[in-house]
């Protein structure tokens, strides 16, 4: 399998370079130069993507490790990643996969057919684009996404949103769910500390709200001093509520020292608990805390009577009260989501694969 595969979305400019037109970024290339997120690059007369077919490690997970509560709860996930990454997060937590510049570093080598195989034979419900962000291998992922769609294996996008509107409408049309990464809610922020913008990640949210069927949850990194005040998380979820509406679930998450901001300090478990209460009193039906443990901000409660519905402690759910249809048994309020008939019972557990040894 050739790695330089025939990329999408660029168009020739007048001074003779070619304009990557998948992303805000905008990287016009003279050739043999690659794009800022070191993976697309012009050769000849066209925009490849190099790093077709290869990835840095297949791993089973619990879905809700994505993080998605309300995608099949308790169902495993076939999750994989390449190299690069269209943003410049300072923060960045996967820094060693998303910033690699090594192509050594992608090990395996996979057709998506060979992946959706690999999918269907472990018992995984789904596949995760995930560890760096899928935009920039959308041609991968996307052919990916109709190899496990021609098998009954959901897909999954992990991503931060960043991308221009056509690829935005082909790539999220082969998507069944999505967590997408909201880094904060001030243009600052995003420019200063992810070498972005805020309003194309805005514009995600809002077309996968309105556009699709893509089922979809947030997820906020917060980050001592950067973007953990009251002020800004109030005015995130008072957006999202007003834009998205309240059933869309918010996960914080917490930072740890890590790429360039060594210095800050990791945040505390009370920035995260404060957070969900901010949003809960916003109006959010649906708000969690990540990476942290906190089995209150773990758990699934009905937005109507709150009664505890899928009680989880990290990522092994303890309880699973819901009714087949996907409702509270005692008040009957539908929940939000994409559910079973059944609970999925995969746990915690996180489960490397050699994909290279799946066979036909």
């Amino acid at each position: 399998m050739n790695p330089h595969h025939p990329g999408k979305y660029w168009h020739a400019i007048a001074d003779g370079r070619i304009q990557c037109d998948l992303c805000p970024r905008d990287c016009k290339l003279n050739d043999g130069q690659r794009g800022a997120c070191f993976v697309r690059m012009r050769e000849g007369n066209q925009i490849v993507l190099t790093t077709y077919g290869r990835s840095s490690g297949f791993c089973i997970d619990p879905i809700e490790k994505k993080p998605l509560n309300h995608f099949y709860p308790g169902s495993s996930v076939l999750s994989f990643g390449t190299a690069g990454c269209n943003l410049a997060c300072k923060f960045c937590q996967n820094w060693d996969i998303s910033k690699s510049k090594d192509m050594d570093q992608l090990m395996d080598q996979a057709s998506p057919v060979t992946i959706a195989i690999a999918a269907e034979q472990n018992g995984c419900k789904s596949v995760a684009f995930t560890y760096n962000d899928p935009v920039i291998f959308a041609e991968y992922a996307m052919d990916t996404a109709d190899a496990c769609h021609a098998r009954d294996i959901k897909t999954v996008a992990v991503t931060a949103g960043y991308i221009h509107e056509a690829a935005r409408r082909d790539f999220f049309s082969k998507m069944d769910a999505a967590n997408v990464d909201l880094k904060a809610f001030t243009e600052d922020f995003y420019f200063k500390l992810t070498g972005s913008q805020l309003q194309p990640v805005l514009d995600t949210l809002v077309y996968l709200k309105h556009e699709t069927d893509v089922w979809f949850e947030i997820t906020t990194l917060l980050i001592p001093g950067k973007n953990d005040s009251d002020e800004e998380i109030t005015a995130m979820c008072q957006w999202i509520m007003q834009q998205l509406g309240p059933d869309v679930p918010l996960h914080f998450s917490a930072f740890h020292p890590d790429y360039k901001m060594p210095d800050i300090p990791q945040t505390p478990a009370t920035t995260l608990v404060r957070a969900r209460d901010i949003a809960l009193h916003a109006g959010l039906h649906y708000v969690y805390t990540g990476n942290v443990h906190h089995i209150e901000g773990d758990t699934t409660f009905c937005p109507d009577c709150h009664a505890p519905l899928i009680v989880r402690d990290w990522y092994h759910i303890n309880e699973y009260r819901l009714t087949p249809d996907g409702h509270c048994p005692d008040c009957n309020s539908l929940i939000a989501g994409r559910f079973d008939s059944t609970q999925g019972h995969f746990g915690r557990q996180r489960i490397p694969i050699a994909i290279n040894r799946v066979r036909a």
